[in-house]
């Protein structure tokens, strides 16, 4: 498990959540603003991915 810190345009939250979380096995994001309050730091709390089965490794 690790930590991934983005910092981004309030606007663009959305969309980095969506492609963080499509990449890794993430928890929710924590936001804060940046200190001079015109951006957004995104915190995720991460894993990576495990490989998904096919129906022939089961069998």
């Amino acid at each position: 498990m690790f930590e991934i810190r983005v910092i981004c345009d309030p606007d663009d939250t959305d969309r980095i959540s969506a492609a963080v979380a499509a990449a890794f096995d993430t928890g929710p994001a924590r936001q804060y603003p940046t200190r001079d309050g015109r951006r957004t730091r995104l915190y995720f709390t991460a894993d990576h991915r495990t490989p998904a089965t096919t129906s022939t490794e089961s069998e």
